[in-house]
């Protein structure tokens, strides 16, 4: 039967305060939890987390604890501690072991303390402090659509929780739950489902899948577009693709390559009736084939302009001479 250091086991020094305790614990807590993460040891870690956190916050448990440290057998020994009267729940055996996981956030067990723990407080101690509190959140994701973001829209989840068979095992359970998408949600953002997970609420976290057409920051979607020569030289007016359906952009004269222009209010709805804006790059595109006609024409534009396009502070030549 080993020592346990629970100011290690929380990463805290031994003179820390409740504040600084129970932020450790609050910390240490969510990284281990079962409901997040599956490694193989990270349940045992989870119990050790609670018993550490089930003796430093108890001002009485602390001091006895302090007292004897690593002579923890000492402290076994005293009957003033064992002998304090903790109340059984009628019908309660002290070899039960029982699990109960609801929306009241919390996670109680009959038995499961170390052995250190029993020896040195006591089983009915272990017995008296069965329910661990939980003020953290279990957390889940959901990956959805940017059409599914902009519309709104609800989707079957599937979230893992236990409960006791009737031999008092923990068993995994999934239960399907129906989540309403709101209207503008944006990508990282947080939904909370109150009481659906074993230790409370579930912080259902948004990921917006990675679409063709935009690239989503906030409530802005960026995206591009294709323009020839001639749209960009003269200015035109142009269709381009939003979510539900198309908007006229138009194009100002002389608008160069990757001159980004602005649809407002176009992007993500946002709360209030006012939407994001969709972020338009343009791309000048030559064509790869010219016919007789367009070379003509071209060559014709070449022997009348002016304009030299390296040169460094003008865009005409007539005011620095044609390269």
């Amino acid at each position: 039967m080993e020592f346990q250091d629970y100011y290690k086991i929380l990463g805290v020094k031994k003179d820390a305060s409740q504040e600084e305790i129970q932020r450790a614990y609050r910390k240490l807590a969510r990284k281990f939890h079962p409901d997040v993460n599956k490694d193989k040891d990270a349940e045992e870690k989870f119990k050790m987390i609670n018993e550490a956190n089930e003796v430093l916050k108890d001002p009485e448990k602390r001091k006895l604890y302090d007292a004897y440290g690593k002579n923890w057998q000492q402290g076994a020994q005293q009957p003033h501690w064992q002998q304090r009267e903790y109340s059984r729940r009628p019908g309660e055996e002290s070899s039960s072991r029982t699990f109960r996981f609801g929306s009241g956030g919390s996670f109680e067990e009959t038995s499961g303390f170390s052995e250190f723990f029993n020896s040195l407080f006591g089983e009915s101690a272990s017995r008296q402090q069965r329910q661990y509190e939980y003020d953290m959140p279990g957390e889940a994701e959901l990956t959805v659509s940017l059409a599914d973001a902009f519309h709104g829209a609800t989707k079957a989840i599937s979230l893992q929780t236990y409960e006791a068979d009737g031999k008092g095992q923990v068993r995994p359970v999934i239960r399907t739950l129906q989540v309403r998408i709101p209207i503008g949600v944006t990508d990282g953002a947080v939904i909370r489902l109150s009481g659906q997970g074993p230790a409370g609420d579930v912080l259902l976290r948004i990921h917006i899948a990675p679409d063709p057409r935009f690239r989503v920051e906030g409530h802005d979607l960026y995206t591009s577009v294709a323009v020839s020569p001639w749209e960009a030289a003269l200015g035109a007016k142009i269709p381009v693709q939003m979510i539900d359906g198309t908007a006229t952009l138009s194009i100002p004269k002389g608008s160069q390559n990757g001159k980004k222009l602005r649809l407002r209010g176009k992007g993500l709805p946002k709360r209030g009736g006012s939407a994001g804006d969709i972020i338009v790059e343009l791309e000048v595109r030559m064509p790869d084939h010219l016919t007789q006609e367009e070379e003509r024409l071209l060559t014709e534009i070449s022997r009348i302009s002016s304009f030299n396009p390296r040169a460094k502070h003008s865009q005409r030549a007539g005011r620095h001479g044609k390269a």
